[in-house]
């Protein structure tokens, strides 16, 4: 009989009576344990061990190893633990299904961790992908594509297609009290295209919201602009303090205040205006999410106000799909050509076929179904996280969700970074509050996750949410932790 291989060679298995046929080359440091589940993960992370692979049994792989039965039983114990194996009953062990690795920078928000394998994806940027219209919107193409005028398929107007800014126009006065022309709109790739291209006609500091994304905080300070942070409540932007600040211009998230979720006050609405009309100065409206309300009145945009100082902006990446890459700017006449030679003289991003397509699904009734549907999934999954959360973690207090595709979970001071490891282990992409805080802000910084509720296609959102529930700090002590959830002695 030969001898068993030691653990530093690589083996490969030769029996014919179960599991999968494995290389793997036990090296390094550490003990028989370490080194077989840094393998492990190593076969795993490059590809080598597919999802659903089935590995062998404890004693089969120990006897090739020539390991003990109960190191390899450990090893694969603490895999699952971490998310990288499976196993259940009558089914041995298997690689975990996961999606593709996560590429950093590839989201609107705070980057993701890379080389980070997800399970559920609860960032809080995207509708859920699985509900786009197909057939409506192949219905809106072929109809707009056989209407298209010739001049459609020359050379792009850097203002967008007349079709599609007329649709907006109509829209965006009918469902958010926008004040506006079709000459007043101009197309761009999404909402941090259009910011780019107002922000290179902007002078002086800009006021921005204490809480909000770093990536759009990015973009002022990318073309020499200044951030200047204003606090925020539950009534959105302390917009009383903008005279101190100097600031020329305010970028502001007045219907759902991202990611806290408060809406702007009509008294705050009023006072920026004021401000505005005072200073000379610009207000700058991310419309991002206002379709998407459930516990209160729809809140229209600011820009009605007053259309001559409000830019108001809007894209088509919540209510369809980013991948349009569809954004717009209702824009003061007077920066409609500055804003244009900012952009150039010809349409250099987007697709004049979504664009009409667009234009269609809008004029049809298409666009308004589709919302009106959306609205009544979204507020399912609403509900049930916060049903979730009074179960398993009342502890656990969920804000900004009287609208939008997000929620924000406050947590118990410095237990975000423990929390948001334990959701990587669960195989769990959520944010964390920490980055959205603007670093100059004087608004004491809060432990929490801000989580997505639109990304999980319709089938997976309860176990999203259930893993989210395991992921969470147990309560302080001599609080309850709810039914369903025992302590963790963490």
């Amino acid at each position: 009989m030969g001898q068993f291989p030691t653990p530093d060679v690589a083996v490969s298995e030769r029996r014919p009576d179960g599991g999968s046929d494995l290389h793997l080359e036990l090296t390094g440091g550490g003990g028989a344990r370490v080194r077989l589940m840094r393998a492990l993960r190593e076969a795993i992370d490059s590809g080598r061990l597919a999802p659903g692979t089935r590995l062998p049994p404890y004693r089969a792989l120990a006897l090739d190893l020539g390991i003990a039965r109960n190191t390899v039983a450990a090893a694969y114990s603490e895999l699952v633990e971490e998310g990288w194996l499976t196993s259940r009953q009558g089914s041995g062990t298997q690689v975990a299904h996961r999606a593709a690795p996560v590429e950093p920078g590839t989201r609107r928000g705070p980057a993701r961790p890379s080389r980070l394998w997800i399970v559920h994806d609860l960032m809080p940027s995207s509708p859920d992908a699985a509900a786009f219209p197909r057939s409506s919107w192949i219905a809106s193409a072929r109809r707009a594509l056989v209407a298209a005028p010739s001049d459609a398929f020359g050379v792009g107007d850097p203002r967008g297609r007349p079709e599609l800014r007329q649709a907006l126009a109509d829209y965006l006065a009918r469902t958010r009290g926008v004040r506006t022309r079709a000459d007043h709109i101009v197309i761009c790739s999404g909402y941090a295209h259009g910011l780019r291209l107002v922000c290179r006609v902007l002078r002086g500091p800009v006021a921005v919201e204490a809480y909000g994304l770093d990536i759009h905080r990015s973009i002022l300070t990318e073309v020499g602009l200044t951030t200047v942070p204003l606090m925020v409540d539950d009534h959105g932007a302390r917009v009383e303090d903008l005279p101190a600040t100097g600031a020329q211009a305010v970028l502001l998230t007045p219907a759902h205040q991202y990611p806290t979720g408060g809406a702007l006050h009509s008294e705050r609405r009023a006072a920026v205006i004021d401000w505005a009309r005072a200073t000379g100065g610009l207000l700058l409206e991310d419309d991002y999410d206002g379709e998407f309300r459930y516990d209160r009145e729809p809140v229209g945009a600011v820009q009605g106000l007053d259309p001559d100082r409000v830019v108001h902006f809007g894209s088509a990446s919540k209510s369809l799909s980013p991948s349009l890459r569809l954004g717009w700017m209702a824009l003061p006449g007077r920066l409609v050509d500055d804003v244009l030679a900012a952009k150039g003289r010809r349409e250099l991003w987007s697709g004049v076929t979504d664009q009409l397509t667009l234009a269609d699904f809008i004029a049809c009734g298409a666009y308004d179904r589709r919302l009106r549907r959306m609205r009544k999934i979204y507020r399912h999954r609403r509900d049930l996280l916060t049903a979730l959360l009074a179960e398993r973690a009342p502890h656990v207090t969920v804000s900004g969700i009287a609208a939008g595709l997000h929620a924000v979970l406050d947590l118990p001071p410095d237990t975000e970074q423990a929390t948001l490891r334990a959701a990587r282990r669960l195989g769990l992409a959520v944010d964390g509050l920490g980055p959205y805080r603007h670093p100059g802000s004087a608004m004491p910084p809060r432990d929490g996750l801000v989580i997505g509720y639109g990304t999980p296609p319709e089938h997976a959102i309860t176990a999203a949410l259930e893993a989210l529930c395991l992921a969470l700090p147990d309560p302080p002590e001599g609080r309850d932790a709810g039914p369903g959830r025992a302590p963790r002695g963490r």
